[in-house]
């Protein structure tokens, strides 16, 4: 599975909106509402590189109110859940 990470800048007066459209599109897992410089950040999950382009310039750009968005591709996903299975390897509980 490979995974992109999208910000959105949208127009003001329709960032819920937008965030609707853009998380019923297919391809995309979740749209967070963020404060900062961007208005929106998208989770994109896909199975081949070349979908990551029919997602976000495909659907993404042609959402009405969506006006920029920057696309970043992730390598290699650390959550705390991967890295205390990674840890817990191997090790029981003493009780």
């Amino acid at each position: 599975m490979i995974t992109a990470i999208v910000m959105i800048d949208a127009a003001t007066d329709s960032i819920g909106e937008v965030a609707e459209a853009v998380a019923a599109l297919s391809g995309v897992s979740e749209v967070y509402s963020v404060a900062g410089d961007v208005d929106l950040v998208a989770l994109v999950r896909v199975h081949e590189f070349d979908d990551i382009a029919a997602v976000v310039a495909g659907q993404i750009n042609k959402v009405p109110g969506v006006l920029d968005t920057a696309t970043h591709v992730a390598f290699r996903a650390y959550s705390r859940h991967d890295l205390e299975a990674a840890f817990s390897i191997g090790f029981e509980s003493a009780d």
